[in-house]
């Protein structure tokens, strides 16, 4: 017996919410019913997809393998319902796109292939760089489009942009901090506790900016411009970190288990997008393209912002 399409959707939205009454709400179903359906699933699969506890499910090893191909396939199948179409209409030319770092390792390769088979008549010239550079580049048409996190652009009076994805914010722990007893957990629990502080793409900046708002500041044992040095840190027990649900995996390299707990107090969404020079007239084809291509990949309704 082979899983449904209908299966997989299941699993991944419970897997995103963390719990299967959120999911069947994000798919508005019943709860029963994707209950029964992921039961069904790990049934066909041979092994336990998801560990259960009081606060929600986890996946577990095997799961979290089965993630990325069910993630996979959706994609594939959306692009193929989507893409024939626009493909058709034989759109070339060259894009100058500049991208961040954290989107160039954790949201923009899967989307980068899928436009590059729909539309193999544009080349796409990449270069990475920080926001300032980014921004300047922009400005200065150094580069046509770029897919930055839009929650950072200092500039928005040259700089138009839309939003593709708003990640939140949460705590993450080790497999077992004494934090993964409460549903939720403060930002002043969490300045008692080491801090792994990220520094890549102005993270502790931003991280800054909220710890301000509030009467707390954490408490920084090191800093870090690698993700995984903060999920490893983090696994192995040697402190906590609040990171945005797109650069979450449940394990370090060695193994070991990394949980989120949700944070009590407002944390703003880390915010990816596409930007562009808010005084170009008229964008080619190609561009034109590329941004449609990424608004259908994220399943949202492009508004642009100057």
């Amino acid at each position: 017996m082979e899983p449904s399409f209908k299966q997989i959707r299941y699993f991944i939205a419970v897997a995103n919410a963390g719990q299967i009454s959120r999911g069947a709400m994000d798919l508005n179903v019943s709860q029963s019913v994707v209950t029964t359906a992921i039961k069904s699933l790990e049934e066909i699969v041979g092994t336990p997809l998801f560990e259960r506890h009081a606060n929600g499910v986890t996946l577990t090893y095997e799961g979290d393998q089965f993630l990325g191909h069910a993630r996979h396939i959706v994609e594939s199948v959306e692009e193929a319902v989507r893409i024939p179409r626009k493909a058709r209409q034989n759109i070339s030319g060259t894009i100058n796109l500049a991208v961040t770092y954290t989107v160039a390792g954790y949201f923009l390769p899967k989307p980068l292939a899928g436009f590059q088979r729909a539309f193999p008549g544009v080349t796409l010239n990449l270069f990475e760089a920080d926001r300032a550079t980014i921004e300047e580049s922009l400005v200065t048409k150094g580069c046509d489009l770029a897919v930055m996190l839009t929650s950072n652009i200092v500039n928005h009076e040259d700089i138009s942009h839309t939003v593709l994805l708003r990640s939140p914010r949460r705590l993450w722990v080790g497999a077992h901090h004494p934090f993964l007893q409460q549903k939720t957990v403060g930002l002043k629990e969490i300045s008692e506790a080491p801090y792994i502080m990220l520094t890549v793409d102005e993270a502790s900046n931003t991280a800054l900016k909220y710890w301000s708002n509030s009467q707390y500041q954490p408490n920084t044992v090191f800093r870090t411009s690698s993700v995984e040095a903060v999920r490893s840190m983090v696994a192995n027990g040697m402190g906590v970190s609040v990171l945005s649900d797109m650069v979450y995996r449940p394990w370090s390299l060695e193994g070991r288990r990394v949980e989120i707990v949700d944070v009590l107090d407002p944390i703003p969404t880390m915010d990816v997008g596409l930007a562009w020079p808010a005084s170009t007239p008229e964008r080619t084809d190609a561009a034109n393209a590329f941004i449609d291509f990424m608004r259908l990949t994220a399943g949202v309704e492009i508004k642009t912002s100057a």
